[in-house]
């Protein structure tokens, strides 16, 4: 299993605007510098961001990107639903019935991920990591 480079920049984007002033808004280009991304294409991850209601952009001279809900609600697994959906990682393809073992199999553990990815908060992350949060 493998998530996209997209959760990757947008869990490392939502870790430093976590440690960023919550009033100061951060710019793209500043955004894409530290991860060695495009701006353009961290547009695109900061835009599903902003739509799933995590991020506010702002504009301006002084424009960018600064949280819009409280950092001690935002966990990994919003993030990753943002960036890749909610749909199950696994689908049988096969004809057999109404119940699938293997599909159960795996259901069972995507459940077990999300549930950990649910509890995780990214907060938490950046206060291990020595993050200054504000």
């Amino acid at each position: 299993m493998r998530f996209t480079k997209a959760t990757n920049y947008a869990l490392h984007t939502m870790l430093t605007l976590i440690a960023a002033s919550p009033v100061t808004p951060v710019g793209v280009q500043q955004l894409a510098e530290s991860q060695g991304v495009s701006p353009t294409y961290l547009s695109k991850i900061l835009t599903r961001l902003v739509k799933a209601g995590m991020i506010e952009s702002v504009s301006g001279a002084n424009g960018g990107y600064r949280l819009s809900r409280k950092k001690d609600d935002i966990t990994f697994l919003d993030i990753i639903q943002a960036i890749e959906g909610t749909a199950s990682l696994f689908e049988c393809d096969f004809v057999h019935g109404d119940e699938c073992l293997i599909q159960d199999v795996m259901k069972e553990a995507e459940e077990k991920m999300e549930s950990h990815l649910k509890k995780t908060k990214l907060a938490d992350i950046a206060q291990k990591a020595n993050v200054s949060l504000r």
